[in-house]
């Protein structure tokens, strides 16, 4: 392939970035009221006050089982990062959202 036909198909690709954009849905789907509910449920248990207060125990407890060598440091750290990932969720979904935008 030459140098010539990629400049071109990188010149089309990036002058009509909006056509490779998913649309947005400003709305949620007829009849989708319940599901929306019991998602927003879940979301609240698994991101509320118990949760968090759950969360901060088992880190501490896999932290110290780590640091007095009862637990494997593998395990542990999945542990960790696995709690960071579930309470970062939002933070993470919104920074890739936006980095697909653009801006």
């Amino acid at each position: 392939m030459s140098v010539r036909r990629i400049f071109l198909a990188l010149t089309a690709l990036f002058a009509l970035p909006q056509a490779a954009l998913a649309q947005t849905v400003t709305r949620d789907p007829a009849g989708s009221g319940p599901i929306v509910a019991a998602l927003g449920w879940l979301q609240g248990t698994l991101l509320g006050n118990v949760a968090t207060a759950v969360a901060v125990m088992a880190v501490a407890a896999v932290g110290f089982m780590m640091l007095t060598g009862r637990m494997n440091w593998r395990f542990g750290a999945t542990v960790i990062i696995g709690v960071f990932i579930l309470f970062g969720a939002g933070a993470i979904v919104s920074g890739i959202q936006s980095a697909a935008v653009g801006g």
